[in-house]
């Protein structure tokens, strides 16, 4: 347990809660005033981006090019700005954590923090923070709960419990165990895991915070409507994965409130989460977002864009400016109630990557969360697009909660949204008793949209 990062953290988020209260005006002033830093330190102590940005100092945000996940790891060491840090030396680090099962909360070198992503996008990335860094990596996760009225304190300890990913190197890992204390007692469940196995091992430990994949969380729900599951928590946290509303209604239905929709990456930690409104703020004052198209102009609000660019104001270590994701989000100009002055998203329609290719209609492309819209008003707790391809039809697997799913209603009702779209699928469900979260075939289907970085030609 490292008391003092908690201790850090949780000063920083009350820092944090003070800019709740602050105007528009002051918040895009304080954006500005960062930016400016971060590009300074960037030019002046990482030789990739004195290249990446020479003769731009003055230029605006908007007319810096983009930086992709494939050009970071190319450069990572031209990228660091820590002259005592090398990629090999990283990537060491992190083959030791996995081969061992070591906890991850200690800091590497007593200085250092670092994760790694899956690569399911096509390439792995590697990420690394100054202790500074990582203690605003946890207080912008924590927003998320102080916004949901659930933040630690002396006579309140925070009873954490996540169920995502058990690898070490993973960012929700490295997260859990540095925030392990007194404070916060935290209990990591494998997503992979038996449901039966979890729910044990929750009605054991009886959390105040859930947070969990959004396919985790149904599962969960689902359990304890049916009352297997005996768990009131103050909050629900959905993460990680795209929240649809009937994901969403299953939870409420579950626990008595709405999940709390939090929007993160690896790289940038919180994005956004959602207020008392079910509004999704974006956090301006630690990512500036930048929603594009496929020509990286940005896109109006209320569209979505081909992907997502986002500059970490917080970041030193392995600054990031303009970095490239694959989320393709819609930012929204409407105000929200609750008064805070930060942005709104509108939407999250997940990454690019899962975008389905049919072999008709001219190869015409359809996202997963079309899918995902539809199937999760059912009672299933897993679900899967097997084939999407040049057949022609597709695919899904499901898992019903109970007996008697109506696949015909939901087939119809998959091939009544495709035919408003102009697509000519074909469906097919099939039930089936359990979906491995790391099956092949659930990326089998799955087509990148190249977007052009304004540094490319």
């Amino acid at each position: 347990m490292d008391t003092r990062l908690v201790v850090r953290a949780l000063a920083q988020g009350r820092q944090l809660g003070r800019r709740d209260r602050w105007t528009r005006e002051q918040v895009v002033a304080y954006q500005s005033l960062r930016l400016a830093e971060l590009r300074r330190w960037a030019v002046s102590n990482s030789p990739f981006y004195a290249r990446h940005h020479a003769g731009l100092q003055d230029a605006p945000l908007e007319a810096l090019p983009c930086v992709t996940k494939s050009q970071l790891m190319d450069a990572f060491d031209d990228v660091l700005t820590a002259p005592s840090l090398r990629r090999d030396l990283v990537e060491s680090h992190l083959r030791e954590v996995r081969d061992t099962h070591a906890d991850p909360g200690p800091a590497w070198q007593g200085r250092w923090r670092a994760a790694s992503t899956a690569g399911t996008t096509g390439v792995r990335g590697v990420f690394v923070w100054d202790e500074h860094e990582w203690a605003r990596v946890i207080a912008s996760y924590g927003r998320a709960t102080t916004w949901a009225g659930v933040a630690p304190g002396p006579t309140s300890p925070q009873r954490l419990a996540v169920v995502s990913s058990l690898d070490p190197t993973h960012q929700s890992a490295v997260v859990a165990a540095s925030v392990r204390s007194a404070l916060v007692p935290t209990l990591r469940l494998d997503a992979n895991a038996p449901l039966q196995e979890t729910v044990d091992a929750l009605n054991r430990f009886q959390p105040r915070v859930l947070v969990g994949y959004a396919s985790a969380l149904r599962r969960l729900a689902f359990a304890q409507i049916d009352g297997t599951l005996r768990i009131r928590p103050r909050a629900v946290m959905s993460a990680s994965e795209v929240l649809s509303a009937g994901a969403a209604q299953t939870m409420a239905t579950a626990w008595g409130s709405a999940p709390v929709d939090v929007y993160a990456a690896t790289e940038t930690a919180g994005i956004a989460s959602s207020c008392e409104h079910g509004r999704r703020h974006t956090y301006d004052d630690l990512v500036i977002v930048e929603p594009v198209d496929g020509d990286g102009a940005p896109v109006p609000p209320h569209s979505l864009g081909a992907r997502l660019w986002v500059t970490v104001l917080f970041s030193r270590t392995l600054p990031l400016i303009r970095y490239e994701l694959s989320d393709r989000v819609a930012l929204s100009s409407a105000v929200c109630p609750c008064g805070r002055p930060f942005g709104i998203l509108e939407a999250v329609e997940g990454r690019a990557e899962d975008t389905l290719t049919s072999g008709v209609s001219g190869g015409s492309e359809l996202h997963a969360d079309v899918v995902r819209s539809i199937v999760e008003q059912y009672p299933v707790e897993q679900w899967q697009v097997a084939d999407a391809a040049a057949s022609g039809v597709l695919r899904v697997r499901v898992v019903p909660h109970r007996a008697g799913l109506d696949t015909r209603a939901l087939r119809e009702a998959l091939e009544a949204r495709l035919t408003e779209m102009g697509q000519s699928l074909r469906v097919e469900v099939h039930e089936t008793s359990a979906i491995s979260r790391t099956s092949p075939a659930r990326r089998r289907s799955v087509r990148p949209t190249a977007v052009r970085c304004l540094d490319e030609s």
